[in-house]
């Protein structure tokens, strides 16, 4: 650890996941002497309450197996049991995607399982625990959208599967000022994307800053996100093993220790800007 610190020290890095886990990465890079700052390219929302929801939650205790993707997710849900579970329905098998679900999860003295290596929905599915599901109700909590994979494989596996969308994922909408203070002004040496859709939106949002951004380092958390990296013109791409913060660190130290970087950044002139 002693080691990442010391690489980490006086590094520009551009954390873009949503809030508040984006400042709260920002301020641990920053004990470790990196200039940090958020800039998240995902905005969470949570879905409108309608009656096919309240239901699913009043019938919380009818499923065997709870799957919760995400710490946004776990937030969410426990938040609604603590509305309508007063008292939590017992003998249900928890599962959690990755070690910051499973964090929260157990704050709320809720003991779950996770994959011991691997922190993606496929790493989920290798638990012998999920195996074979008999016709058991299952409950996946997440977001609208987002992929099919656990849904669409725990079915083939026998698993009575419902999806509980409790929030949605947005885009946000920042003005160019904010995009070129953090992408050009800011000059962010290693971005922090933990999530396909983020980068698509950083991609996106970041369409007047000079492409030579794909050059700068990348930090992803799998394989999956690291090849639609690639495929999109970044160059220094590491993958995170381990999506806690001494995980997180050491991946960035990675990046910094990959090898050389390009010079600074030259945005594209603005129509105002040309006279």
């Amino acid at each position: 650890m002693t080691f990442a610190r010391n690489v980490l020290s006086g590094r520009r890095i551009l954390v873009c996941r949503p809030e508040p886990r984006a400042s709260e990465l920002c301020r641990e890079l920053q004990r470790s002497g990196a200039d940090a700052r958020a800039l998240p390219m995902l905005a969470i929302a949570p879905v409108p309450e309608t009656g096919a929801l309240r239901t699913a939650v009043m019938n919380f205790d009818q499923f065997r197996h709870v799957i919760v993707v995400s710490p946004i997710a776990a937030g969410f849900l426990l938040d609604y049991l603590d509305q309508w579970w007063p008292q939590r329905p017992t003998g249900q098998a928890w599962y959690a995607v990755g070690s910051g679900t499973a964090g929260l999860l157990e704050q709320a003295d809720i003991s779950c399982l996770r994959a011991e290596q691997g922190h993606d929905s496929e790493s989920l599915l290798q638990l012998p625990e999920l195996a074979r599901l008999d016709n058991q109700k299952l409950a996946i909590v997440g977001g609208e959208g987002g992929r099919n994979l656990l849904a669409e494989e725990l079915t083939q596996r026998g698993g009575l599967v419902s999806k509980l969308a409790l929030y949605r994922r947005l885009k946000p909408d920042y003005a160019e000022e904010r995009l070129v203070e953090a992408l050009v002004d800011f000059d962010p040496q290693a971005l922090v994307v933990l999530s396909g859709e983020t980068l698509n939106n950083l991609l996106s949002l970041g369409q007047n800053v000079d492409n030579r951004l794909r050059l700068r380092g990348l930090l992803v958390p799998t394989a999956r996100v690291a090849e639609q990296a690639r495929s999109a013109g970044f160059t220094r791409v590491a993958i995170a093993s381990d999506l806690s913060f001494s995980g997180l660190e050491q991946a960035l130290a990675d990046v910094f220790s990959a090898g050389t970087e390009p010079g600074p950044l030259a945005k594209r002139p603005r129509p105002k800007d040309i006279v």
